[in-house]
């Protein structure tokens, strides 16, 4: 029998499979079904700090707006408990998982302000987040702005966070840094528990007939996992920082190529949101059934076996498989 439990960010989770931050534990009823199923732990569907700001706005213009509509008074005020000007229902919902569930629920924040990040991660933390995830999504369109600077910024946000709470903070990564390794062992130096690689930049098309943006949400599949399993062969042993993966993790032999290139755990959305708790049972099943035929009694034996850690000269192995697969087009087996 293959032991699946593990260790991530100090959390004891029965096995690796997370249900990543999306809309599948906006229902209690649906996360329920998913540890049911087999989940090890839930991550909450992310804050983002400036809708609360746009929601804010858009209440006190509708409340500007019914100012001396009124002959018989000088102004008017609307009921405002029909809609929320907070974080509180959201930090509501949060609490109630972490006080239903039999595994750590995790909080995901995305901010945009210095201020905003702290006070939302202080509340998320004091609603029963076993550890907070922090989305960092920048988008560089300032010429004047370096890489350097938003880099120097984002690790100001993760050490004034980890200050802020007494839980593991976790920071999802996108895959545009110049040297990953260098600035996930900044993030080790800032306070981070650990890193999940890679957020996936939904970004908008464009209608050639209209010449306005389509934004219409496309599912992952397992052709993005290659870039993440890359990157946690390369992370794996650089420091004592927990690994997930999130993005192309669609079935248990996707979860095992991660784990082999050194996650502590696995995030899926995508595969979920298509089939269900049913689905994440059966990549549940499907790992410990991969492990148990290579002989790996639990996860520990197989992580990182396939990390660059395990390569004399990890510079040169990249630039050979790098040679390797530009030849590899139109042998025998390059349609797989």
């Amino acid at each position: 029998m293959v032991d699946l439990a593990c260790d991530w960010l100090g959390l004891r989770l029965a096995n690796p499979f997370v249900v990543g931050a999306s809309p599948l534990c906006d229902r209690l009823e649906d996360a329920e079904a998913f540890v049911e199923a087999g989940a090890g732990a839930v991550v909450m569907h992310s804050l983002f700090e400036e809708q609360l700001i746009a929601d804010q706005l858009a209440t006190q213009r509708l409340l500007d707006s019914t100012i001396d509509i009124n002959a018989e008074a000088s102004s008017f005020m609307v009921d405002t408990d029909v809609f929320s000007q907070s974080a509180n229902p959201t930090l509501q919902h949060l609490q109630r998982l972490a006080e239903t569930l039999e595994v750590p629920v995790l909080g995901s924040l995305n901010g945009v302000s210095p201020g905003g990040w702290t006070y939302h991660a202080h509340e998320i933390a004091q609603h029963g987040a076993a550890a907070l995830e922090l989305n960092l999504y920048d988008v560089a369109t300032d010429p004047s702005l370096t890489g350097a600077a938003i880099e120097q910024r984002q690790l100001q946000v993760v050490a004034a966070v980890v200050d802020a709470v007494d839980i593991p903070v976790s920071v999802k990564l996108s895959p545009f840094y110049a040297s990953v390794p260098a600035f996930v062992a900044r993030l080790h130096d800032a306070g981070a528990s650990g890193v999940v690689v890679f957020n996936r930049f939904y970004q908008p098309d464009l209608d050639l007939e209209t010449l306005d943006y389509e934004r219409h949400l496309v599912l992952s599949s397992p052709a993005e996992l290659p870039m993440r399993l890359h990157a946690l062969a390369i992370l794996h042993g650089q420091n004592d920082l927990s690994l997930a993966v999130t993005g192309g993790v669609h079935s248990g032999t996707d979860a095992a190529k991660a784990i082999l290139c050194g996650a502590h755990a696995v995030q899926s959305v995508s595969a979920l949101l298509r089939g269900g708790p049913e689905h994440l049972r059966a990549m549940t099943t499907e790992l410990a059934a991969w492990l148990d035929e290579h002989g790996y009694r639990n996860l520990e034996e197989a992580r990182g076996a396939t990390s660059v850690g395990n390569c004399a000269n990890p510079h040169e192995l990249e630039r050979l498989n790098y040679a390797s697969l530009l030849h590899s087009w139109g042998a025998p087996d390059s349609t797989r």
